[in-house]
C-alpha cells in the first residue's frame, strides 16, 4: 500500500546487528562483574582508610608486624611482601602473554604462558598462608597489653624498652616497668580479638581484606587452570578462537590491580 514503508526481514529487524562496543556477550559481562567487585574493595580499603586516620596515634607501624623473611633471621622489613607482589605482577605479564599468544592462535605459547601464571597464583596464595601463620603465630618476645588494653611492644628480650604502636622507642628503668605493667596481660600473636602489633582492628581488617583478596586469587588459579586444561584438549582451537583467555585474562589482571592498592594501603602508607 501507498505510505507504507518496505518490508523488512524480521531476521533482520531482530537480529541486533554488531556489538556497539565490538566486544563479546562474555566479556561485557566479565566487566559488569568487575566494576561491581571494585566497589566492594574500594569499600573495604575506604573503610580502612578511615578508621586508620581515627586511630593515628596508635595504630601498628606495618615496618615492626611484617619483618620475616622464609629461611632467613633477622628482621626483613617489608621484603617478603615485595617478593610476593612482584611475583604477583609478573604473573600478570605472563597472562597479557598468554592472551597475545591465543590471539595468534599458537597453542603451544598459550599453555606455556598461562602455566606459569598458574604457578606465579600458587606461590602467592601459598605465601599469603605463611604471612598469616606469623602475623597469627606472632614474635618470640611477644607483647603486653595494659590494664588500659594498651599494647606495648618490647625491643628486645631485656625488656627495658617498649615501642608504643605508631610511637618511638621509649626506654624505661626496671621499678616503672614493673609499676607499669603491674595490672597488664602477655600477649602473643594477632586474632580477631587480640592484636600483639597494636589495635585489635588492624588484625580484623589485615584478615578481611587480604583474606577477601587471596579468596580471589585462589579462585582465579582454579578458573585458570580449567581454561588451561581445555587448552591441553584443543577445545579452543576447534572453537578456532582463545576468547575464554582472554575473559580470565581480565579477572587475573583485575586482582593484580587490585593488590597494588592493598600493598599500599597496608603496607606502605
Amino acid at each position: 500500500m501507498a505510505g507504507h514503508s518496505p518490508s523488512i526481514d524480521s531476521k533482520t529487524l531482530w537480529g541486533g546487528g554488531s556489538s556497539p562496543f565490538n566486544v563479546s556477550y562474555g566479556k561485557i559481562m566479565m566487566w559488569f562483574f568487575l566494576v561491581s567487585d571494585a566497589f566492594t574493595f574500594s569499600g573495604l580499603l575506604i573503610s580502612y582508610g578511615f578508621m586508620r586516620h581515627s586511630f593515628a596515634e596508635s595504630w601498628p607501624v606495618a615496618e615492626r608486624v611484617f619483618t620475616h623473611f622464609p629461611f632467613m633471621h633477622g628482621d626483613h622489613p617489608l621484603l617478603y611482601v615485595a617478593l610476593m607482589t612482584f611475583i604477583l605482577i609478573m604473573s600478570s605479564v605472563t597472562m597479557v602473554l598468554a592472551v597475545e599468544a591465543g590471539h595468534r592462535m599458537d597453542r603451544k605459547n598459550v599453555i606455556k604462558w598461562m602455566a606459569w601464571t598458574i604457578v606465579g597464583g600458587l606461590i602467592f596464595v601459598g605465601s599469603q598462608a605463611w604471612e598469616w601463620y606469623h602475623f597469627i603465630h606472632g614474635t618470640e618476645l611477644g607483647a603486653f597489653q595494659l590494664a588500659d588494653g594498651t599494647i606495648v611492644q618490647w625491643v628486645d628480650a631485656a625488656k627495658e624498652a617498649f615501642y608504643l604502636p605508631g610511637k618511638e622507642q621509649v626506654m624505661v628503668s626496671g621499678a616503672e616497668a614493673a609499676a607499669m605493667l603491674k595490672n597488664g596481660v602477655e600477649v602473643y600473636g594477632a586474632n580477631l580479638t587480640v592484636n600483639e602489633y597494636g589495635l585489635p582492628l588492624f588484625g580484623d581488617f589485615f584478615f578481611f581484606i587480604t583474606g577477601f583478596h587471596g579468596t580471589h586469587v585462589f579462585s582465579g588459579v582454579v578458573i585458570n587452570f580449567i581454561v588451561f586444561v581445555n587448552v591441553l584438549k584443543g577445545t579452543y582451537e576447534k572453537r578456532g578462537y582463545y576468547d575464554m583467555v582472554e575473559k580470565v585474562g581480565l579477572y587475573w589482571h583485575f586482582v593484580d590491580l587490585v593488590w597494588v592498592f592493598v600493598f599500599t594501603f597496608f603496607y606502605l602508607v
